[in-house]
């Protein structure tokens, strides 16, 4: 339940302010200068660009603790966050 809660709150967020929400999944980083640019270029863009790395993150998050992870880049997604769903990696054992 909190999942969703949380998931809904992040596109609430996003709807309003693009950029926000990439940084609540990304952190500060290329995705979200990215976004920020695309935000200042029309608001449609950067929109387009949070919900596509949104969509990544909850389908990667989804698969690992299912344990179908890919090993497969996203592309066009530059945080190791958001490639991974969210899920932590030790060292230098990776998905």
């Amino acid at each position: 339940m909190a999942n969703a809660i949380s998931g809904v709150l992040l596109i609430l967020i996003t709807i309003l302010l693009p950029p926000v929400g990439v940084f609540m999944i990304a952190g500060c980083g290329a995705d979200l200068f990215i976004n920020i640019i695309l935000t200042c270029l029309g608001v449609f863009p950067g929109h387009i660009h949070a919900f596509y790395l949104e969509f990544i993150y909850f389908d990667r998050r989804d698969r690992s603790r299912l344990g179908t992870m890919t090993a497969k880049r996203a592309p066009l997604v530059f945080s190791q966050n958001v490639q991974n769903g969210g899920a932590t990696t030790y060292g230098t054992v990776g998905y």
